[in-house]
């Protein structure tokens, strides 16, 4: 059995490339999808109709933000010496923001050459928002009426135990 090796952690220029290649992967993600999309509906299909504008306009949008986002969080700092001040954050971490934004893009982009079968594909881009409720109600909400119902038991613990305490005086 070979002895247990601690996990040795990334240097801030790895994090820098890894971060620029997770970047140039989500943003050719994106612009392949998009363009592909564009063209098959022009090539194959009528002119764009008033759904697949709105939605089209929608999933570059997303697209842009997304990789802005990412590219804004990974953006390393460096002195004036040009020696690295800070990487900026860890795109490929994994439970992190930067995975929910990468989760989106996906989403978008399949989203988007699924819809070239049918319009009622268009309909999976409410996963989205689904989604970040779920993440909402597991992360703040529940937590938070957990604590409640243990804060309420104790107290009806305690007062039981006040009680008991005031008839043992009696």
């Amino acid at each position: 059995m070979a002895p247990k090796m601690k996990q040795s952690t990334k240097g801030n220029k790895q994090i820098i490339e890894e971060n620029i290649a997770t970047l140039k992967f989500y943003r050719n993600m994106s612009c392949g999808s998009t363009i592909f999309h564009i063209l098959v509906v022009f090539i194959f299909f009528e002119p764009f109709s008033g759904l697949q504008m709105i939605m089209t306009i929608l999933t570059i949008a997303v697209h842009l933000g997304s990789y802005y986002f990412m590219s804004m969080m990974s953006r390393p700092q460096y002195t004036d010496g040009g020696s690295i001040l800070d990487s900026g954050s860890d795109l490929n971490l994994e439970g992190g923001i930067a995975e929910h934004v990468k989760d989106i893009i996906i989403l978008t982009a399949g989203t988007q050459l699924l819809s070239l079968l049918s319009d009622f594909f268009w309909l999976l881009l409410l996963l989205g928002p689904l989604r970040a409720a779920w993440i909402f109600w597991n992360s703040v909400v529940k937590p938070g009426l957990s604590q409640k119902n243990d804060a309420e038991l104790s107290n009806e613990r305690k007062q039981k135990q006040s009680e008991k305490k005031m008839k043992r005086v009696r």
